[in-house]
């Protein structure tokens, strides 16, 4: 299956905790760095994702947001430490390739917020991702 979301990050499944009717799933990414995405339990029955199983994190280019610094007092979970590789950017939006360890993500952020962070090849990054815009599919 071929799909349109480039954010793709290999990792393993090191906890899963299920509710009624939502589960969080804990995920190590091939870097070390940890994520966790809120799928619904179904989901999780479905494929089968158990503690130890391999998965691909997926994430739309949309739903990563760019911080200069790890963001204290906020409910996105997930910070994941990167250097911007490249910047591809129009008079409105802007593609951010970020390097992060095992791997790379892509954040569509507006041109505007490349100029206000200062951002450019080489910078230090954090990309934030609501666990609840990740996805999970199993390798």
């Amino acid at each position: 299956m071929s799909l349109s979301i480039r954010n793709q990050l290999a990792g393993t499944v090191t906890a899963v905790t299920v509710g009624e009717a939502m589960a969080t799933v804990k995920v190590r990414l091939a870097g070390g760095q940890e994520i966790t995405a809120a799928v619904t339990a179904e989901a999780v029955k479905d494929l089968g994702i158990t503690s130890g199983s391999a998965v691909k994190a997926l994430v739309k280019a949309t739903e990563v947001a760019l911080a200069t610094a790890p963001v204290e007092n906020l409910s996105i979970r997930n910070q994941i430490t990167g250097t911007v590789a490249e910047i591809a950017a129009g008079p409105a939006m802007a593609a951010v390739k970020v390097n992060v360890s095992g791997g790379g993500l892509t954040a569509a952020v507006t041109a505007d917020a490349v100029e206000a962070l200062g951002l450019s090849a080489g910078s230090s990054v954090v990309a934030l991702i609501k666990s609840t815009e990740i996805s999970l599919a199993t390798t």
